[in-house]
């Protein structure tokens, strides 16, 4: 918990590229503390357990947005090292956000949904992680595409995907990597598409 938490303040307070929002990173870092000591109390919760993960998200992201506002309000942004242009920011936010974040975010909808393959762990024809690894590819690709703006490029990477094929017994495994494939690029566009609105009010 002091690990992570010291982790919390270190990349908050240096990804601010502000020499005054130490003081804040300490407050992000302390209350985020604070929200995970009060979830280890609440795990046992039977009523509450299934949906842990999405309100103890929902607690962090608040925290952030309201310190950032406080800090908005009573400071002037000053960055540290010359940014040409903000937007490259949000580019690299969003890349972040599709990587570990969304492996992590469509493996706890898979289990809010009681999602599961029953022989999962006796399967020995698969390569380890390329689920994962698959899922990181195509979702950099889709992103990249919506950026440059080549969305009809899209179904490129979908057709590849169909090149997939399951014996007439496995359908509870195509289910799977359906439900699966369509988290990933669902997360992928929608993220591309909030990013590129973001950056045209800016």
């Amino acid at each position: 918990m002091y690990k992570h938490t010291a982790v919390i303040f270190i990349f908050s307070a240096f990804l601010s590229f502000q020499f005054t929002f130490i003081l804040f990173s300490l407050i992000i870092s302390g209350l985020h503390f604070l929200l995970d000591g009060i979830k280890k109390y609440v795990l046992n919760k039977e009523i509450v357990k299934k949906y842990l993960f999405f309100i103890d998200q929902i607690f962090h992201l608040s925290v952030i947005l309201f310190v950032v506002m406080l800090y908005d309000k009573f400071y002037d942004c000053s960055f540290i090292i010359e940014i040409p242009e903000l937007k490259y920011l949000f580019y690299i936010l969003a890349y972040i956000l599709i990587l570990k974040p969304t492996n992590i975010l469509i493996r706890e909808i898979f289990k809010f949904f009681e999602i599961k393959l029953d022989n999962l762990d006796t399967e020995k024809d698969e390569l380890p992680n390329a689920g994962k690894l698959i899922g990181i590819t195509e979702r950099i690709l889709t992103l990249t595409l919506i950026i440059l703006g080549q969305y009809a490029a899209i179904g490129f990477i979908m057709a590849a995907k169909s090149i997939l094929r399951f014996k007439e017994t496995q359908t509870q495994k195509a289910e799977y990597v359906l439900i699966g494939t369509m988290l990933s690029f669902g997360i992928a566009i929608i993220t591309g598409i909030f990013v590129e609105n973001l950056i045209t009010k800016l």
